[in-house]
């Protein structure tokens, strides 16, 4: 991880990596699948979608037998359309996310935010994937996938989807306890929420840190910090490490974040009963 990963002042969007932020303020990384279990899971879906697309020419050529060759040109383009893709755009928002593929491998295609896909993603996954999988034999797929972080192809990358294993596990970034020096400071400060693609990048680069060079370190944490302190009020502390800070914002918010949950639980529990 290095300073390259930022764009700018808004740089942490491009940092946040492979991660959401649940309503506790927890941070969850997804885990995402690789290249060869999609490789697989996309097999799979093809060798389906010929299976389908041969019964499907089946029936259209015995409902067309006897009409004009304009009547067959269209039906067989409407059975095209349909097989490869109506019916994986709709398989994959009735079944949110998943394939035939997918099912048997533990796999589901998320938003980027970590949320369930709509038809609209779908649809564009379908229809970018006929031309990068089927016209094109995978090839533009393969490569990008392989190329990007998340194993996108550019059916994934037009959507603003990608693929996570279901079958790994889930690995909950543990958050940053409160410096005791900056505890008294953070308690008393006017601490908006953070965007999640922020606080996600603070929490990963204080996991990290110790594994960046002291330049990279250095440059990164003043990036963070600046963003973040647009949501702080008054300033931290002259002096104060930028490491610090970041991790007594970030607990704090916490703090906040679940005594608010607890509230509302509270008032919940109260007037159900």
């Amino acid at each position: 991880m290095s300073s390259a990963a930022y764009d700018g002042g808004a740089g942490y969007r491009a940092y946040v990596g492979d991660e959401v932020v649940t309503g506790e303020g927890v941070s969850v990384e997804l885990p995402v699948a690789g290249v060869a279990i999609r490789m697989a899971s996309g097999a799979i879906d093809m060798i389906v979608s010929i299976v389908v697309l041969v019964a499907a020419v089946f029936v259209a050529g015995m409902l067309v037998a006897d009409t004009s060759d304009a009547v067959v040109g269209t039906m067989g383009l409407i059975v095209m359309v349909g097989v490869f893709i109506g019916l994986p755009s709709l398989v994959e928002t009735l079944t949110r996310g998943r394939t035939v593929g997918k099912l048997a491998l533990g796999l589901r295609t998320v938003r980027d935010d970590g949320g369930p896909i709509t038809f609209r993603h779908a649809l564009t996954r379908s229809l970018i994937g006929f031309v990068e999988i089927w016209l094109l034999a995978g090839v533009p797929a393969l490569i990008t996938a392989m190329l990007n972080g998340r194993g996108k192809r550019l059916g994934d990358m037009a959507a603003g989807t990608y693929v996570v294993s279901q079958r790994a596990k889930l690995r909950v970034v543990p958050p940053p306890s409160m410096p005791w020096h900056l505890a008294s400071w953070a308690g008393a400060a006017d601490i908006a929420a953070l965007p999640a693609g922020l606080a996600v990048a603070i929490r990963q680069f204080l996991s990290r840190a110790s594994s960046l060079n002291p330049v990279s370190r250095d440059q990164i944490g003043h990036e963070l910090l600046t963003e973040a302190l647009r949501y702080v009020s008054p300033a931290p502390p002259r002096g104060s490490h930028p490491e610090y800070v970041l991790a007594a914002i970030i607990a704090d918010r916490r703090r906040r974040d679940l005594e608010r949950l607890s509230r509302e639980d509270r008032l919940r529990a109260r007037l159900l009963h």
